[in-house]
């Protein structure tokens, strides 16, 4: 019997995978744990085996695909036998456990249509077709991206954007799908009149963007925008700053890299100190580690922080789970594990959920103070800019010291702004008094 190819579960958050390449091709023979072909989610890319050796005996799906996790994308097998119980949307489709995937369990129901969209059609995919349809754009005019010079989404919508604005009786004329618009029309700043539409057939000048390059927002681009947005439109964001008095940090860290090897220490950055501290700060203010759920507050006993992680695939946000229970050198080398398997891409997806209150540190990039946005349910998220002098009165007069500016956003919804301003001054004393506090076991 024919094998599945399965798009494993990659975490118990993770509803789709994005097909990104096939590294077999059909007829080709494959052996157990080969790879064949890599995937992406919204925050990492992994790899897909396959189950048995054998012949791939079709690949059901095309790159860029977004398709559901536990879903059949192939099939492997003997020369010539048959797969079709195995393909999306058939009425028999087989269960079965993956062998290098134990803990995954195969889905028996069938796939939406919805989903294949490039499984139907060659030259241009059926999302691509309704696209240009409704904007009156003969595909036979574009260059197609995708696979094999397949006119995708992407294309139509590259072209819409050279594509100037329509008449009203121009819109409602293409809406009968036998006509076609050209880039620009003989109205006023081009504007495409009913009188410029040809019939869908006809010749049509190519549109291009070469001068320009359209990015998809797609993939965890696409989760960021939609976070953002609902992050801001969802809740009632405050944000405090306060700066500190580097000093003490700054001459602990000088100590440790000087003498620390003798003590059978690692070493530890300004941001180990800083996230290490407000773990500690949190434990005394647990309104700020916090969910706001609407009808309902919930304040954690444990501290799960989120570090925001600048990754070439865009902004990630590990989860440092019990951050409460580690010391200093367990802090600093759980974060430098957690930001290294988000850079390399290679990350559990359940390692990027479940924080409790959120740490993003713009300092290294010269930024000063700035207002950083709720990971929402999170009530609070601590923004760390970069050293600065400032001028601080003394009895012996005007003095100058390194200063690092602290910006806390929290949802008033949940937290007031005396609380968070509590907070914000007992993380800012810690940090100015570090050692007292390594001393005092906390």
């Amino acid at each position: 019997m024919a094998t599945p190819i399965i798009m494993p579960r990659q975490g118990q958050s993770v509803e789709s995978c994005i097909l990104t390449a096939w590294t077999v091709a059909e007829g080709q023979t494959v052996t157990t744990g080969q790879v064949l072909a890599n995937i992406e989610t919204d925050k990492a890319t992994f790899e897909v085996e396959a189950p048995a050796e054998g012949v791939v005996l079709s690949l059901f799906f095309k790159e860029g695909d977004d398709i559901p996790v536990l879903t059949a994308i192939g099939a492997i097998g003997a020369p010539g036998e048959s797969f079709s119980h195995l393909q999306p949307g058939s009425a028999t489709p087989v269960v079965e456990e993956l062998p290098h995937k134990p803990s995954t369990a195969i889905s028996s129901g069938p796939v939406a249509p919805s989903t294949q969209h490039s499984a139907t059609e060659s030259g241009i995919s059926p999302r691509a077709r309704r696209l240009a349809e409704a904007k009156g754009i003969d595909p036979a005019c574009m260059n197609g991206t995708g696979p094999g010079g397949r006119i995708i989404e992407r294309d139509v919508q590259a072209a819409a954007a050279h594509q100037a604005p329509l008449s009203p009786a121009a819109r409602e004329a293409l809406a009968s799908g036998t006509l076609t618009a050209p880039a620009h029309g003989s109205g006023p700043g081009g504007r495409i009149l009913a009188g410029d539409l040809a019939p869908r057939n006809a010749s049509a000048p190519m549109i291009t963007a070469a001068e320009s390059r359209e990015i998809p927002v797609a993939g965890i681009r696409k989760i960021i925008a939609q976070r953002m947005r609902e992050s801001l439109s969802g809740t009632a964001q405050l944000t405090l700053t306060r700066s500190f008095d580097a000093g003490a940090i700054q001459s602990f860290r000088r100590k440790v890299k000087a003498h620390g090897e003798a003590f059978g220490l690692p070493p530890v950055t300004i941001n180990d100190l800083i996230i290490f501290t407000t773990v500690r700060t949190l434990m005394r203010h647990p309104a700020l580690n916090a969910h706001f759920l609407g009808d309902r507050i919930i304040h954690y006993g444990r501290v799960n922080l989120g570090i925001a992680v600048d990754t070439p695939r865009g902004l990630m946000v590990p989860v440092l789970a019990g951050a409460e229970t580690l010391n200093l050198h367990g802090v600093a080398a759980s974060v430098r594990q957690l930001a290294d398997s988000c850079q390399k891409g290679n990350i559990s997806p359940d390692h990027l959920t479940g924080g409790t209150f959120t740490i993003t540190n713009l300092g290294a990039l010269g930024i000063e103070t700035f207002t950083p946005v709720l990971n929402t349910p999170e009530v609070a998220i601590l923004g760390v800019g970069g050293l600065t002098v400032k001028p601080v009165r003394t009895e012996q007069g005007i003095a100058y010291i390194d200063a690092i500016h602290l910006s806390l956003t929290i949802d008033h919804q949940a937290v007031d702004g005396a609380p968070a301003a509590r907070f914000l001054k007992d993380l800012c004393e810690s940090l100015e008094n570090i050692e007292l506090l390594l001393a005092a076991g906390a």
